[in-house]
């Protein structure tokens, strides 16, 4: 079972949760930028979440399924298309051999989710598929791919199985059939032009001038063209500190809210170094961490403060919507 690339669009890669364990080591954990979207699509297709998929940016690739299979299309809107006919997103489809789909115009968010029944079977690196494109490995040849390239997919689950068997039933004479169902809007909200993110105080809130704690709560802040898989560079009022004293290099993560000293603030995300020496006025949480990665340059964001244990509970929340999915699906035949 395999999946053949005619145009690899912008930006496709394999992505699947990261190589945790290794940031001791100087290696980063990688992994989807939007996870949330990535593991609601292989959940749909009966899969384990934490399964490889392909990441899609802005500009979609056009794919030919080898082989019949079940995938599944969660994140931004990509105009995607089966054999010339729009498809819908948040759903089981499944295609018959020959099928391609392809990608029009993006019309909201800026990267799309694809997971197939059995996972992109890559080779993994250090427990992981995901590319690294700094570093080049993982993924397929550590890259991004090609024109010409072929995936291998892997077995379909029986949970796979069994909705494959009912959509192919159902399917209409153009080759393909999807779902009627979907995951509510708490799994798969419709990305927004100006999202509010919510955060936390970071650890050096509190070096930085009452003013500017407010202008970072209160004005808005544009995403530059300087914006990749490592961090967005914001654009907005200078954040300005009570003193210049150097910190020594601290722990990072996704979603932490930098300060260099020009005083525009730099998030990090998915492929973002292990540690950094410039103040943290903010963490991003979790529970926002989708909404932050569908963001495209040149959009507008706001951020809200909330208290810890607000954040805790959007978290679990949100786990506890993931696992009924899972369970749900497991019902559902089509």
């Amino acid at each position: 079972m395999s999946l053949s690339f005619i145009k690899p669009g912008l930006l496709t890669t394999v992505q699947d949760l990261g190589r945790p364990g290794y940031q001791k080591d100087g290696i980063i954990v990688s992994g989807a930028m939007d996870a949330r979207a990535l593991r609601v699509a292989n959940l749909l297709v009966g899969y384990d979440e934490d399964a490889a998929g392909l990441e899609i940016t802005l500009l979609g690739p056009r794919i030919r399924f080898e082989t019949d299979q079940l995938l599944a299309l969660t994140g931004a809107h990509l105009s995607p298309t089966l054999n010339g006919q729009p498809v819908g997103l948040n759903r089981p489809v499944w295609v018959r051999a020959g099928t391609e789909l392809a990608f029009g115009a993006p019309v909201a968010g800026s990267r799309t989710y694809l997971a197939v029944a059995g996972g992109v079977a890559v080779a993994p690196v250090l427990g992981s598929r995901s590319t690294y494109l700094r570093a080049g490995f993982g993924g397929l040849h550590g890259r991004a791919l090609h024109a010409g390239d072929v995936l291998p997919t892997g077995a379909l689950s029986a949970a796979g199985q069994l909705l494959l068997r009912h959509l192919r039933h159902g399917a209409s004479p153009a080759g393909w059939g999807q779902a009627k169902w979907t995951p509510g809007p708490g799994l798969c909200p419709k990305p927004v032009r100006h999202p509010i993110i919510r955060a936390i105080r970071g650890p050096e809130y509190e070096d930085f001038s009452p003013g500017s704690q407010q202008d970072f709560w209160q004005q808005p802040f544009t995403v530059t063209a300087e914006a990749d898989r490592m961090g967005y560079r914001l654009q907005g009022p200078p954040l300005e500190r009570r003193s210049a004293i150097e910190l020594l290099s601290s722990a990072v993560a996704f979603g932490t809210v930098q300060v260099p000293a020009g005083g525009q603030p730099i998030v990090l995300l998915a492929d973002h170094q292990t540690t950094g020496g410039y103040p943290r006025i903010a963490q991003v949480i979790t529970a926002d961490f989708s909404a932050l990665a569908q963001v495209a340059p040149g959009q507008v964001i706001r951020f809200e403060e909330v208290a810890l244990a607000e954040a805790q509970a959007l978290y679990l929340a949100q786990e506890q919507q993931l696992r009924a999915l899972q369970r749900a699906v497991g019902f559902r035949r089509g």
